[in-house]
């Protein structure tokens, strides 16, 4: 049976308002991000969820805490779910690391890895959802990496693709992993 996947982005972070591409730095959220996660609890918590899985990165895992800390939903923390890792451009500004996504395809970031990497790291967490998770709905909280890898492995969106669309921001994306 299919795994019907919901997926969230981490709420806002101190780095997403100052214009930095956090990357695999934890980041913490900010006042606004601690009230989207709020929100998202109240969007999520009856929606017949099993279990939660998000990224391990500090900002995927506050969300979490806060949306979903007396739901008695399980929160499973998993590194495959993590930001494509900058190298030596985490923390920089967003305009500088993102102004040229598409040159990171197959060429790793100095010191990090290629988006590529990051999004085959999501389809390794793909194959793994079934064993215990057939059947059920699941939460993925991640990062712009974790959607991509999504939209790669369960829709076949090349990569190319996505790279130069806009991300697009809305309350959560609907998969099926079969």
């Amino acid at each position: 049976m299919p795994v019907q996947i919901v997926y969230e982005t981490h709420s806002i972070t101190v780095d997403n308002e100052a214009g930095r591409a956090t990357g695999w730095l934890p980041g913490a959220l900010s006042a606004a991000g601690r009230e989207l996660a709020a929100d998202l609890g109240r969007r999520r918590a009856a929606d017949g969820l099993a279990a939660v899985f998000c990224s391990d990165l500090a900002r995927s895992v506050q969300t979490a805490e806060i949306a979903f800390d007396r739901t008695g939903i399980p929160v499973l923390l998993d590194w495959r779910l993590r930001e494509c890792d900058y190298g030596s451009m985490n923390g920089r500004p967003a305009a500088e690391v993102h102004g040229h996504r598409a040159d990171y395809l197959d060429q790793p970031y100095p010191g990090g890895e290629s988006w590529r990497q990051a999004t085959d790291r999501v389809g390794r967490f793909l194959v793994d959802l079934p064993l215990r998770w057939s059947g059920q709905r699941v939460l993925v909280i991640g990062h712009v990496a974790t959607r991509w890898g999504l939209e790669i492995a369960l829709l076949g969106t090349p990569l190319e693709d996505l790279v130069s669309r806009d991300f697009g921001w809305q309350p959560g994306w609907e998969y099926l992993a079969r």
